[in-house]
């Protein structure tokens, strides 16, 4: 199968499988803020990562591209979006790009139509410094994703086996290029260990990926004869995910994904730490089954729910919902208070 049959793959694959509601968000409340000394109107969404400053915390996380047609016109569609919603994007990884000259435009057809947007490239970890330099100036991107698929590797039939070197590879990239490098998980969640190993070697933010959302390895088992079906419920979930990054270092910019859907998870996201939080699978899932349009009503609704939210708690801005005093309970709770997070520090917050 060539690489651009399996991008179109993974697309179908990844609509058919959904995502698994298991981010552990539903593990967190809010406490009700009375006298909540705010106004709808003074409502500041803008956040920052890396340096670029986001109009929204919300923002279209990387998914496709490098399968011809179809991902050209689904990238085409998500970078329309993106502009109307005034929302920075993400391309998916680029390596079949760099490979076959004929794929590039299904990437920069994001640029094309978003040209005053924040767009980030998007490389995996076996990228040298030329190839990320080549990924960032094919969509003159502002910035750089490299993502770590590791359990999706080895689902995958085709596979990477051999993943020494990944730390040093993207110190690397982090020294010889100009942009901010953005770390990522795809969907299996980052723990304190690996947060703290990126943050060593100077990543810019880490975007933790959490387990909640796209199954990749039930979509690679879907491609393959002997399925490993212990892979699909592993990896450490979102909300489990900021958490522990955030616990890891109070100042580096956190990015929450990973079955992120709803205006309350993503201020349930931003609360346990978040900077910004990124979506996908639902943002695709809208974009496929109803339109552009609708996709471009539904994040706009997102962004003014998020404002409304903010009201209810008191949190004018971003850096105040950090702030916010919340409860975490069941598996959450269990999972943090297991790795040596006092959880009792988010209940007694104080604005």
């Amino acid at each position: 199968m060539s690489r651009s049959e399996r991008k179109s793959d993974h697309i179908r694959l990844a609509l058919e499988t959904g995502q698994q509601r298991k981010t552990g968000l539903d593990d967190i409340r809010f406490v009700h803020q009375s006298i909540p000394e705010s106004s709808l109107n003074s409502i500041n969404l803008k956040t920052e990562i890396g340096g670029l400053v986001l109009s929204s915390p919300i923002f279209i996380n990387a998914m496709t591209g490098g399968g011809g047609e179809k991902t050209l016109e689904i990238n085409r569609s998500l970078a329309q979006v993106a502009k109307e919603t005034d929302i920075a994007i993400a391309v998916g990884s680029q390596m079949s790009a760099l490979r076959n000259q004929e794929e590039r435009r299904t990437f920069e057809v994001v640029r094309e139509e978003y040209p005053t947007g924040i767009v980030f490239a998007n490389l995996g970890s076996e990228a040298t410094v030329d190839q990320a330099k080549a990924a960032v100036d094919m969509v003159q991107a502002n910035a750089l994703q490299i993502h770590l698929n590791v359990v999706q590797e080895l689902a995958m039939p085709e596979g990477d086996r051999d993943f020494r070197g990944m730390l040093l590879r993207i110190e690397r990239i982090i020294n010889e290029l100009n942009v901010p490098i953005i770390v990522k998980e795809t969907g299996f969640g980052m723990g304190k260990e690996t947060i703290e190993k990126l943050f060593s070697i100077g990543v810019s933010a880490v975007d933790v990926g959490g387990f909640g959302g796209t199954n990749f390895a039930a979509i690679e088992n879907q491609r393959r004869l002997n399925k490993l079906s212990f892979f699909e419920d592993w990896g450490i979930p979102t909300a489990v995910s900021i958490a522990e990054a955030r616990y890891m270092s109070p100042t580096y910019p956190i990015i929450a994904s990973g079955g992120i859907q709803t205006s309350l998870e993503v201020v349930k996201g931003i609360a346990l730490g978040a900077n910004a939080v990124a979506l996908a699978g639902y943002i695709l899932r809208v974009l496929t089954d109803q339109g552009p349009e609708v996709l471009i009503e539904e994040i706009n609704n997102i962004k003014q729910e998020l404002t409304i939210i903010m009201t209810a708690l008191g949190a004018e801005t971003v850096k105040e919902l950090h702030h916010t005093p919340l409860i975490i309970s069941g598996a959450t709770w269990h999972w943090l208070t297991q790795r040596g997070i006092d959880t009792k520090q988010y209940s007694i917050r104080k604005k």
